[in-house]
């Protein structure tokens, strides 16, 4: 009997987690990059009373298992990293990236992230960088005093004119053999981990990189009416554990009501 009240709770447990996840992903709807959160669940260790194969009293092999669950858990809250739609701006340092790839940023602490955030600012030494303040690397260079015109190609190619000089540079990207394995720290930005595998360098357009759209931002990849629908299923799966739970819980009331 308490084996179902035990196993009950692990479900609203994950089913309360599901829900943190969809929330997540619906207050970042219109945030740039985003990219959303799939939960995903396992069952548990179970308890066997009865191995199939054994043999019966009478002789004979029995085929199948007494077995009994012990509940859910989560194993994991993977990135989608599907593309976004593209939404132009107009402005001339929003950056999108249409396909595979990352912008890589230096952090505080002198290490890298990675982000697909591309509305891109300038400094006042002219460097670029994220809205955050953090310097945006990618072979980007600062820009000179007095930028007439910066245009960017889908190759990732940067002429900056100004009354002075002409500047060019190109940009690189960076991508991973499992995105997902990448660890999300806020602001838009991830960080390598051992399970996505090391950063790798390339230009845009080239060996299956992703292209740079001068202009556009990517929007984040959160379908809203779908989450609803996550969000419903969650809801009901929440409330069929709680009725789990009030039903053992009736049943132990019987039980401990029985007089000898």
């Amino acid at each position: 009997m308490n084996l179902s009240l035990y196993t009950s709770a692990t479900g609203m447990e994950a089913q309360q987690l599901q829900l943190n996840t969809i929330a997540n992903n619906l207050a970042n709807a219109n945030t740039i990059g985003y990219k959303r959160a799939k939960i995903e669940f396992q069952d548990m260790l179970y308890q066997r009373g009865r191995e199939a194969g054994a043999v019966s009293g009478d002789g004979n092999e029995l085929p199948t298992n007494i077995e009994m669950g012990n509940g859910t858990q989560v194993v994991s809250t993977a990135r989608v990293f599907t593309q976004g739609s593209l939404r132009e701006t107009g402005a001339r340092l929003d950056l999108a990236i249409d396909g595979p790839g990352f912008f890589e940023v230096e952090l505080p602490d002198g290490e890298s992230g990675y982000t697909r955030d591309g509305a891109l600012k300038v400094a006042s030494d002219g460097r670029i960088t994220t809205s955050n303040g953090y310097p945006v690397l990618s072979n980007f260079q600062a820009l000179p005093d007095g930028v007439e015109s910066i245009s960017i190609t889908p190759t990732g190619d940067v002429t900056v004119r100004s009354a002075q000089s002409v500047q060019t540079f190109r940009i690189q990207l960076v991508r991973f053999n499992n995105p997902a394995g990448l660890r999300s720290i806020g602001g838009n930005m991830y960080v390598e981990t051992t399970g996505s595998g090391e950063a790798q360098i390339g230009n845009p357009a080239e060996n299956g990189y992703g292209r740079i759209l001068q202009g556009y931002v990517e929007s984040s990849n959160v379908n809203i009416v779908e989450e609803m629908v996550n969000m419903i299923t969650a809801q009901r799966a929440y409330e069929i554990n709680s009725k789990a739970i009030q039903s053992s819980d009736e049943m132990l009331q019987v039980v401990g009501q029985l007089k000898r």
